[in-house]
């Protein structure tokens, strides 16, 4: 096993911290999401930044879960940023990806992923682009959330590995197929993105942009194509529902979250016989991340904190093995951390190699709500 991989100056708590740990000194860290994600800070990630840090205090905030809570975190920057106060009381948040975007576009994050030694472990292209917006620098993922597709191996013999072999498949074996449509939870949202990006040519524009209407001129055939798909599968009541439904045996396939599916699995209301596969040319997923405000009032240990947050060590322990997500940073870097037993638990079916082929992003804002209302108004009909 390695060493834990912190900063020099994380490790030294002696002189070069001496003089700046005198007396107490807060950490303010924000976090929009559920409340796993502030227990994860006070219980876990805070006391191990303190025990480096003598005279360090985390104070830990939860700001709620879903986009509201990232929003009161914009909103508590924007509003001492217009106030112009010279510090700022929050030293690091983690933030959905689309509110990452924001804080950059409205110039209130910090440029700090080249200073800290974890940042040049971040291979994914979330940790640059944020559905549309340039964020290279401002962002380390915390963690990835990725969609795959869940099989039951007893009834899927070979389960597919494109979009194109799923076509083939459910025209095979109507209604093994199941997933909930775009408005029963956001699994099937991202399967249905998976489709536009393997049904047309406009994958890359729609992930990076620039933005325009008439792309969706050419979508004719992928939705026509989706719609007659559609009249193959059995539709879900949501995310749990597609799980619910393949552990009863009344669907052999369908999408979900990997992290969901693995805890459920941990669970035991999950069947240890299912499986995932992330179908080519790919399913898009989602990060949060860390960022530290332009003017954290303590930026240095805020970025000593992230560093620590985002080391290979802290990522296999924390990130993988306490909560079933994806690594923040390139997966290769964790597998020396973990136990063999977990490794293999969580990257037998979808590999690190797999993850840089096939986890793709969402599409920017625009065309994300472009392609649901083309989804509206022509597969739903």
């Amino acid at each position: 096993m390695k060493k834990l991989f912190l900063a020099g100056a994380a490790l030294v708590a002696g002189a070069a911290m001496a003089p700046a740990m005198a007396q107490d000194v807060v950490l303010n860290v924000a976090t929009a999401g559920s409340e796993n994600m502030v227990d994860y800070v006070i219980d876990y990630l805070g006391p191990m930044f303190e025990e480096t840090h003598p005279g360090v205090r985390v104070n830990v905030v939860g700001t709620g879960p879903g986009d509201a809570g990232s929003q009161a975190i914009f909103e508590k920057l924007s509003a001492q940023s217009a106030a112009g106060a010279a510090a700022w009381d929050i030293d690091v948040a983690v933030v959905h990806q689309k509110m990452g975007g924001n804080l950059v576009r409205e110039g209130l994050l910090a440029s700090y992923r080249d200073q800290v030694e974890t940042g040049a472990l971040v291979t994914s292209a979330a940790a640059d682009n944020a559905l549309g917006t340039d964020v290279s620098g401002y962002v380390i993922p915390m963690f990835h959330s990725q969609t795959a597709i869940a099989y039951n191996p007893l009834l899927v013999a070979d389960a597919p590995a494109t979009y194109a072999d799923l076509v083939e498949w459910t025209t095979a074996h109507p209604r093994q197929f199941g997933y909930n449509g775009i408005k029963g939870g956001m699994s099937g949202v991202s399967f249905y993105m998976g489709w536009l990006y393997a049904m047309t040519d406009d994958a890359g524009q729609m992930m990076a942009g620039p933005y325009d209407a008439s792309v969706a001129e050419g979508w004719s055939d992928a939705l026509d194509g989706l719609k007659a798909f559609n009249e193959n599968v059995t539709f879900t009541p949501g995310n749990a529902g597609t799980l619910d439904m393949l552990n009863r045996g009344e669907i052999a396939m369908g999408p979900v979250w990997v992290d969901m599916f693995y805890t459920w699995q941990a669970d035991g209301r999950l069947s240890p016989d299912l499986k995932l596969k992330l179908i080519g040319p790919g399913m898009p997923g989602q990060p949060m991340y860390y960022v530290t405000p332009a003017k954290a009032t303590n930026p240095d240990l805020a970025r000593e904190f992230i560093e620590l947050a985002t080391s290979p060590q802290v990522q296999a322990e924390g990130i993988v093995q306490r909560f079933n997500w994806y690594p923040g940073i390139d997966a290769s870097h964790i597998e020396d951390f973990m136990s063999p037993d977990a490794w293999a638990k969580l990257f037998a079916d979808v590999t690190p190699e797999d993850l840089a082929a096939n986890g793709k992003t969402f599409p920017i804002a625009e065309f994300f709500d472009l392609a649901l209302e083309n989804y509206e108004r022509h597969v739903a009909q």
